[in-house]
């Protein structure tokens, strides 16, 4: 099967954006389009035309652009069914099992609800990717605006148990402050300083540091390593915080 070609696109203030493009169909999606302009001029450097948006929750610095992308390029919008309400561009609703795909390329909705409580990730098992929005980041997860601890700590068991070399493509720019924190949580883990020197570096030169992969996180988030709900919300409220 031919590789995904998978495009960072830098939105707002430290938002990624995702296009996905299957160069057998021609197929091309965009995941969380915080806004259509840069969208648009991405689609139109390489040629590509959209053909669905993907929203894994509904805050706006991940639908904003849904509106505008749909008018240019009457896309499809795909988003989570529990947050029907507050996504109204919608198209299609998915939940738990629903199978999407680009092309040849099928991925299954995991309902990750915490951060939102309607929040979704879309798994590629045969691509070994995940677009998980704001639930996993590296070294870190997502605020519990919508949820529980018990229901963080279920998602962080549930992706860690992917495959070590699944590919995670979160939707933020926050791997250096995650890091800051993570040597404070675990202070003795040498992985944890070791990737933290990393991103410090990548970080002074402009790059990003995501995707991340489920090896990665194993070994150095605080959060996907807490043995229980009751460490990760301690965790949680640390790190929100934490001025490090």
């Amino acid at each position: 099967m031919t590789a995904l070609q998978i495009v960072r696109i830098p939105a707002l203030s430290d938002n990624y954006v995702w296009l996905v493009h299957d160069p057998v169909s021609a197929e091309t999606i965009v995941v969380d389009p915080a806004q259509a302009e840069p969208v648009l001029a991405a689609l139109a450097e390489r040629g590509w035309t959209l053909t669905a948006i993907w929203n894994t929750h509904w805050h706006p610095d991940h639908t904003g652009g849904n509106a505008a992308l749909k008018a240019a390029t009457g896309c499809t919008v795909i988003a989570p069914a529990a947050e029907a309400a507050k996504i109204p561009t919608a198209d299609r609703l998915v939940g738990e099992g629903d199978a999407v795909a680009i092309g040849s390329h099928g991925a299954t909705v995991l309902e990750v609800p915490a951060h939102t409580a309607g929040h979704i990730a879309y798994h590629f098992a045969g691509d070994a990717l995940v677009f998980v929005g704001d639930t996993l980041f590296a070294m870190g997860c997502g605020r519990l605006f919508e949820g529980t601890p018990e229901q963080m700590f279920a998602n962080m068991q549930r992706l860690a148990a992917l495959p070590g070399e699944t590919q995670v493509y979160c939707a933020h720019e926050y791997t250096l402050s995650n890091g800051r924190y993570a040597r404070v949580a675990e202070p003795d883990n040498a992985a944890i300083a070791a990737r933290l020197a990393e991103v410090e570096g990548l970080r002074a030169a402009g790059e990003a540091t995501v995707p991340t992969t489920i090896a990665a996180e194993r070994a150095t988030n605080p959060f996907l390593r807490a043995t229980d709900a009751r460490m990760l919300a301690e965790r949680r409220a640390a790190k929100d915080s934490f001025a490090g």
